[in-house]
């Protein structure tokens, strides 16, 4: 019996729900719970997390799940470092959904740091106008250099914010380079921060950047374990099918 846990919170996986759901395959959708307004989905849903890798272990063999599919964001490490122990613990399937990262070409001011805190000590000293691309989770980091005004766009607000010049704006990607240069110069942008997630909802503010000629800090991704991946739905498809066959 197939019965499939999507780990989710990307677009790529939201596109693979669908084609699941199509497909008529048994399969629950797991949202981490970071933002208070998920996108809704065609399979039946569960959000939080699961208590470390004994959670999730708990949670395979009390939900018969036989394959994990590692949709999360490419930033999500801790994550998809207890989906490959769990699924070692249990003998379950394990295939991860790999979103190729940005690269930069011709024209981008890019400066490459390995992680938020690297992010913080290459930011200028002198105050500067920051699109602070890189979600609510954290901007705490940021709070040493207060004299920065930050722009940032957010799927949702909840509570305070820790900065003391900001200004928020809420919306839901993908994005376009008409919108995202429009932002930048209404904005009068300085400088961008941003995480490389990669992808395609999120890159035209980089497009835009190249354009106006604004530089980049880069945050590079955190190393993820060593895994089954491939970069698009129907390769995990593919994979469902043989691995159903022959009983992974």
């Amino acid at each position: 019996m197939t019965r499939i846990l999507l780990l989710g919170g990307t677009s790529e996986a939201n596109a693979l729900a669908k084609a699941l759901s199509d497909a008529k395959i048994d399969a629950i959708y797991s949202y981490a719970g970071r933002t208070d307004t998920p996108a809704p989905q065609p399979l039946p849903q569960r959000i939080g997390g699961f208590g470390g890798i004994d959670g999730l272990i708990a949670y395979l063999n009390a939900e018969h799940i036989s394959h994990v599919i590692d949709a999360t964001h490419p930033f999500a490490a801790t994550m998809s470092h207890h989906a490959v122990a769990a699924c070692e613990a249990t003998k379950t399937a394990l295939i991860a959904l790999h979103r190729p990262p940005w690269e930069p070409v011709a024209g981008d001011k890019w400066h490459h740091v390995p992680d938020i805190d690297a992010a913080v000590i290459a930011l200028p000293a002198t105050p500067t106008r920051i699109f602070l691309a890189i979600g609510r989770q954290n901007l705490d980091a940021f709070a040493t250099a207060p004299q920065h005004h930050y722009l940032l766009r957010l799927i949702d607000q909840s509570g305070p914010l820790p900065l003391p010049h900001a200004t928020t704006i809420i919306a839901r990607g993908p994005f376009t380079f008409i919108s995202d240069r429009k932002l930048l110069t209404d904005h009068n942008i300085q400088l961008i921060i941003t995480k490389n997630a990669g992808g395609d909802g999120a890159r035209a503010k980089l497009d835009a950047a190249r354009d106006l000629g604004l530089p980049v800090i880069m945050i590079d991704r955190p190393a993820m374990p060593d895994r089954f991946t491939v970069e698009t739905t129907a390769k995990v498809l593919e994979w469902l099918g043989h691995s159903a066959l022959r009983g992974a």
